[in-house]
C-alpha cells in the first residue's frame, strides 16, 4: 500500500470489494422479489423493518471503520503490538455489540411495527421477519468484522470470499425456506430472515478461516480478546463513533420517511422499500471501493506519504462519481423496469416510476459526498463527516419531506433528497478542503 502506483493500487484492490458488493446487491434484491411474490403486506413488512436492520449495520460498519483506519496506520507505522490491540479489541466490541442487539431483537419488534402501522398482517409478518434478524444478528457481526480485518491489511480480494458466498447461499436458501420447497416447511417472511441470518453466519465462518490461515500480519489472541486495550477502543471509537452516528442517522431517517410516506399510501412505503434495494446496485459498489480507500488513505498518512493521500483521494472521487452518473440513466431511462421487479401492483408501478427519476438526480452528488466524508474520517477528521450526515439526514432531508407532503402531493415529497444532497455536497467540499489545510496534514510533509 505504500509503493504501488496509486492508481494500480486503487483498482486492485478496489475491483473485489466492488464485485463482492454488487454481489450483496444481488442479494438483496433477491431477497425481496420472492418476498414482493407472497403480496404487497409481505413486501412493506420486510421494507419497514430497514431502519432497525440499518442501526445494526451502522454499529458493525461503524466499529468496522474504526479498527480499519487504526489497524491501517499502525501497520504504516510498523507498529505491531498496536496492530494486535486493534484487530483483537475490534473482536470483542463487536461481541459485546452483538449481545446488546440480541436483546432488542427479542424484545422491541412488535413495538416497532406498530408505531408504523395497525396494518396486523405487515406487524404478524414483520415481527417474525426482524426478531430473527436482530435476535441473530451475531452473524452479522462476525461476518463484518471477519471481512474487516482482512480489508485492514490490504487482502479486500480475500474480504470477497466471505461476501460472496453468504450472499450466494443466502439467494439458494431464499426460495426453498420461503415457499417450502424440497420439502422444507413454508415459512414466508419468517424464511427469508432464516435464509438471510444462514448466509451471514455462513460468511463468518469463511471469513474467521481466512484470517486465521492468510492474515499473518494480525496475530488473533483469545487472551487479548478477553483483555481488551482501553486506549485502543477509545482510539477506535473515536474514529468509528462519528460512522456510526452517520449510519444510525439514517436509520432514523428511514424511520422517519417510512411514517410520512404511509399516511399517503402503503404502496408509497413499499416503493421506498424497493428503491433502497436497486439502489444498492449503485451505492455499493462505491461503498466496496470507499472500504479500500481508507486503509489505503491511513496506510500511507501513517507512513507520511501525503502525495499518495491525495492522489488516492483524486481518483476514487473520480471513480465514484462516474459510477453515480450510470446510475442516474438507469433511474431515469427505465424505472418501469426496474420496479417491475418487485410484482408491483399498478398503484405501486405508478408512484414507483415517478420516485425513481426523481431521487436518481442527486447521485453524482452523493458519490462525492461518500468518499470527502470517508477521506475525512481517514485523516482523523471524522466530525466533518458528521456534520455532513446530520445536515444531510437531519437538518434537511426529513424536515423538507415533511413539509413538501403538507401539499399532499406525493410525488414533491420525493424532492427532499436532491434538496438534501445539493447541500450536503457544499458542506462535504469544504470540510475535505479545510481537512488537506489541517496541520496534521502538513505535519506529514
Amino acid at each position: 500500500m505504500g509503493t504501488m502506483p496509486i492508481g494500480k493500487l486503487l483498482f486492485t484492490m478496489s475491483a473485489p470489494m466492488m464485485a463482492s458488493m454488487l454481489f450483496q446487491a444481488l442479494y438483496n434484491v433477491v431477497d425481496s422479489v420472492f418476498v414482493a411474490r407472497l403480496s404487497q403486506d409481505a413486501m412493506n413488512a420486510v421494507s419497514l423493518a430497514f431502519p432497525m436492520q440499518t442501526l445494526a449495520m451502522a454499529f458493525a460498519i461503524g466499529t468496522g471503520v474504526g479498527i480499519n483506519a487504526l489497524l491501517s496506520r499502525s501497520l504504516g507505522e510498523k507498529n505491531q503490538g498496536a496492530t494486535d490491540r486493534a484487530a483483537n479489541t475490534g473482536i470483542f466490541l463487536y461481541i459485546c455489540t452483538s449481545i446488546v442487539f440480541m436483546i432488542i431483537g427479542f424484545t422491541f419488534p412488535e413495538t416497532f411495527y406498530r408505531l408504523l402501522t395497525d396494518n396486523s398482517q405487515i406487524i404478524d409478518y414483520g415481527k417474525s421477519y426482524l426478531t430473527v434478524c436482530l435476535g441473530f444478528s451475531f452473524c452479522l457481526f462476525a461476518q463484518v468484522c471477519s471481512e474487516r480485518l482482512l480489508q485492514s491489511t490490504g487482502r479486500t480480494d480475500l474480504a470477497m470470499i466471505p461476501q460472496i458466498t453468504g450472499a450466494v447461499f443466502n439467494m439458494i436458501m431464499d426460495p426453498i425456506m420461503i415457499f417450502g420447497l424440497l420439502g422444507f416447511p413454508r415459512l414466508e417472511v419468517l424464511g427469508a430472515a432464516v435464509a438471510t441470518v444462514c448466509g451471514q453466519f455462513v460468511a463468518a465462518i469463511v471469513g474467521f478461516i481466512l484470517n486465521v490461515k492468510k492474515n499473518k500480519e494480525i496475530q488473533l489472541s483469545f487472551e487479548m480478546i478477553c483483555h481488551p486495550h482501553g486506549a485502543t477502543i477509545r482510539e477506535i471509537y473515536h474514529i468509528g463513533i462519528p460512522s456510526i452516528i452517520m449510519q444510525a442517522i439514517g436509520s432514523v431517517m428511514t424511520f422517519s420517511l417510512n411514517s410520512i410516506l404511509i399516511k399517503f399510501t402503503e404502496a408509497a412505503t413499499a416503493v421506498f422499500g424497493a428503491y433502497f434495494k436497486i439502489q444498492s446496485f449503485v451505492f455499493l459498489p462505491v461503498f466496496g471501493m470507499n472500504s479500500a480507500v481508507v486503509p489505503i488513505i491511513s496506510y500511507n498518512y501513517g507512513a507520511r506519504q501525503p502525495d499518495r493521500v491525495k492522489k488516492a483521494t483524486r481518483l476514487s472521487i473520480i471513480a465514484a462519481v462516474c459510477i453515480m452518473i450510470i446510475g442516474t440513466l438507469c433511474f431515469e431511462l427505465m424505472p418501469g423496469l426496474l420496479i417491475k421487479i418487485f410484482s408491483p401492483s399498478e398503484e405501486m408501478l405508478s408512484v414507483g416510476k415517478t420516485a425513481f427519476r426523481i431521487i436518481a438526480v442527486h447521485f453524482p452528488v452523493a458519490g462525492f459526498c461518500i468518499v470527502a466524508s470517508s477521506v475525512c474520517q481517514a485523516l482523523r477528521k471524522p466530525v466533518y463527516a458528521l456534520i455532513t450526515s446530520v445536515f444531510r439526514q437531519l437538518v434537511v432531508l426529513i424536515p423538507a419531506a415533511y413539509l413538501l407532503s403538507l401539499t399532499g402531493r406525493l410525488e414533491l415529497v420525493w424532492l427532499a433528497f436532491p434538496v438534501a444532497e445539493i447541500i450536503s455536497g457544499i458542506l462535504s467540499a469544504i470540510f475535505l478542503a479545510k481537512t488537506f489545510r489541517t496541520t496534521s496534514m502538513e505535519s506529514i510533509e
